[in-house]
């Protein structure tokens, strides 16, 4: 029986001022920008890759491979995908991090694991293998750092003999350093959502609250409805996951069972929860698109300041608002992600959306799935 190890990573990405060809001339080359915000990409002379003069990725050396490879690790037992990215990418690189848009997966025979040329098809089924999902992600600030430590959990630095050196390069410099195939094809996917405006792209996360108890069995208002023990526990997992995201500003239905769904984060990092008196059943159901202008100030307000927001909603406003996105979506495909059917999102559940802004306003580049683990 062959085993999948399950592993998780990322290109962790940064802006750099590049001086003029002017010596000492002490300006800075304004950023070029394509029209939807991404940077401008040109092609080396060699081999006609897009180079975005204005990024920087990091690279890490494996001296137990003599490998240069993006941050990557293993899934760690009750973890997921997303959290163990966020770990790996702050233990090999030093830096903490917050997660991007998904970039893609990569599988391969676990036997091939330092060599150049590795087999992503065509071997046989009973071979252990090696599954690795991919995120773009940014390193946060010592402050929101801090913040988030109780809500991430602990990150220790990769030891020298697993990393011995971490470089920064430019997208077309950092094609030749790669040692792996495998890597490249990342890349190629990253240049990609580089095309798409994603270097500045923002999270806004929609939280559906927490199970609550049954209408039909509670004796106080609607408003005052709490959430389960079943329902508090997933909130309590949702936290370690929307911390990879590093929320900044929270947002929330002034009713019960949405604050209490985002309750936990907020104490985890001291960061106050804004309510948002449109959002409440009563309210959208009275005025469905007074609910809609306010989440699309919230969209508008996150892009502005750059504030990763996640807002907590009721399954029929969640609904409502889903209509609205779908239109500021990318693509048809990206579109579906946003189910047209009640209940929309399981309950305890979030979706991160990835918006850019663009003359045409805000779009949606991509949609990621956070469940929480409870155990």
């Amino acid at each position: 029986m062959s085993k999948i190890v399950e592993a998780a990573g990322g290109i962790l990405y940064r802006r750099r001022n590049v001086e003029d060809d002017v010596a000492g001339s002490g300006t800075v080359r304004q950023d070029r920008t394509l029209p939807d915000g991404g940077a401008m990409d040109r092609m080396t002379d060699n081999d006609r890759t897009p180079r975005f003069d204005d990024i920087e990725v990091c690279l890490v050396h494996r001296p137990k491979y003599d490998d240069w490879s993006w941050p990557k690790g293993k899934v760690d037992p009750n973890e997921s995908h997303l959290h163990a990215a966020v770990r790996e990418i702050g233990e090999e690189t030093g830096q903490a991090v917050a997660l991007g848009p998904y970039l893609g997966e990569i599988e391969y025979p676990q036997a091939e694991e330092g060599s150049k040329q590795r087999h992503t098809k065509n071997y046989a089924t009973n071979v252990n293998t090696k599954h690795i999902l991919f995120w773009m992600a940014t390193a946060i600030s010592p402050v929101d750092k801090l913040k988030r430590t109780q809500a991430l959990g602990p990150v220790h630095r990769a030891d020298v003999g697993e990393i011995d050196d971490v470089v920064w390069l430019t997208p077309d410099k950092a094609r030749k350093k790669l040692t792996h195939s495998t890597d490249k094809e990342i890349l190629a996917l990253f240049i990609d959502r580089l095309q798409e405006g994603a270097a500045d792209a923002v999270p806004i996360i929609i939280v559906r609250h927490g199970k609550a108890e049954a209408r039909k069995s509670w004796k106080g208002t609607d408003a005052n409805r709490p959430i389960t023990p079943r329902g508090a526990a997933a909130a309590f997992a949702l936290s370690h996951e929307l911390a990879c995201y590093n929320p900044v500003r929270l947002a929330t239905s002034p009713w019960i069972r949405c604050m209490e769904t985002l309750e936990t984060f907020s104490w985890q990092t001291g960061r106050d929860m804004v309510k948002l008196d449109p959002l409440t059943e009563d309210a959208f159901a009275a005025d469905p698109a007074a609910a809609w202008e306010c989440f699309r100030s919230e969209i508008d307000y996150a892009l502005k300041h750059r504030a990763p927001t996640a807002i907590c909603m009721h399954r029929p406003v969640i609904g409502g608002i889903f209509e609205h996105l779908r239109g500021l979506c990318a693509s048809t495909s990206l579109a579906k992600r946003l189910i047209a059917k009640s209940p929309y999102m399981p309950t305890g559940s979030a979706l991160a959306l990835f918006a850019v802004a663009t003359p045409q306003g805000p779009r949606i580049i991509d949609i990621q799935k956070v469940n929480p683990l409870v155990y």
